[in-house]
């Protein structure tokens, strides 16, 4: 990739400090897409229409949104779009912490808390009944002029958002390239096949024979214990790997469908198209087009 293609954001963040706050009102978004070494919570309010893209995850968000990104590597922007209002407030909560099994964050009280910034990897999107549990917390805590008690209110909220049902994933692990784990031996068995020859046309039958299934049998036993269809999961498996080859590399989108395991070109652009809402070569440009490096 170019290096004038892409931003590596450099934080107000200094070594021994643990947050940065940004609690900006606003009626634009002009930031261009980013990424960086620190953790980010990101709370909009009041912005309906913008288009939010982290990874290869691209939606339009409503009257409120809460994301937490817990990777370096991940881009991610919040662009205008069709947001016409007047008055959006963007609260950025940028920190610094030790997840490491030997720091604070080993610890039993925080199993809850680790969980979550591991599944924030791939950027970490929050139902509205989780926003509304810390809303107050959210839009006091840069009023907390004493850092240690702004920090503790930092950590209730992360708990109270890791102790909450309906946080999905948005970018695709293979496009976060994160190494995804399950508690089955005989999924993960399949999921390493499945990453390890995804160039390749993968049958149901070598799937089941791995795992001693008949493929009727296998096909039920992946869908209950992953909550997808195998199709779908090879699919945007693939698209991950198409999607990080067109931000990284300058191949061409015929080269990249072939790479990815598609059979034919026509038929990538259209399942792209179905599942990412954009044509390859528009996911490519809107990267390039918005990506600098500082």
């Amino acid at each position: 990739m170019e290096e004038s293609k892409v931003i590596h954001e450099i934080t107000p963040l200094m070594g021994k400090d643990v947050l940065y706050i940004a609690d900006r009102r606003k009626s634009e978004f002009t930031y261009p897409i980013h990424n960086h070494e620190v953790y980010e919570l990101n709370f909009v309010e009041h912005a309906s229409g913008v288009r939010r893209i982290v990874g290869d995850s691209n939606e339009v968000i409503g009257e409120f949104d809460l994301v937490l990104i817990t990777s370096p590597d991940l881009e991610h922007v919040w662009e205008q779009n069709t947001c016409v209002s007047p008055d959006i407030r963007e609260i950025t909560i940028q920190f610094d912490l030790d997840l490491s099994d030997s720091g604070m964050f080993g610890r039993n009280p925080f199993n809850s808390m680790k969980q979550m910034m591991v599944e924030a990897r791939k950027g970490l999107c929050f139902p509205l009944h989780a926003i509304m549990k810390v809303y107050n917390q959210l839009t006091t805590l840069s009023s907390i002029k004493d850092s240690f008690y702004a920090f503790v209110q930092f950590l209730t909220i992360l708990y109270e958002l890791s102790k909450c049902d309906g946080a999905r994933t948005l970018a695709t692990s293979s496009y976060a390239k994160v190494e995804t784990e399950s508690d089955s031996r005989r999924v993960q068995k399949v999921k390493n096949y499945i990453i390890n020859n995804y160039r390749d046309e993968i049958r149901l039958g070598k799937l089941a024979d791995l795992v001693g299934m008949s493929p009727s049998a296998f096909s039920r036993f992946f869908k209950l214990r992953t909550g997808r269809n195998l199709s779908d999961y090879i699919i945007d498996l693939r698209l991950g790997y198409a999607c990080r080859k067109l931000v990284d590399s300058t191949d061409s989108i015929s080269e990249i469908s072939y790479a990815c395991g598609f059979n034919n070109l026509s038929n990538f652009n259209r399942i792209f198209k179905k599942k990412k809402g954009c044509s390859p070569s528009e996911f490519r440009d809107n990267y390039r087009k918005t990506r600098i490096i500082v």
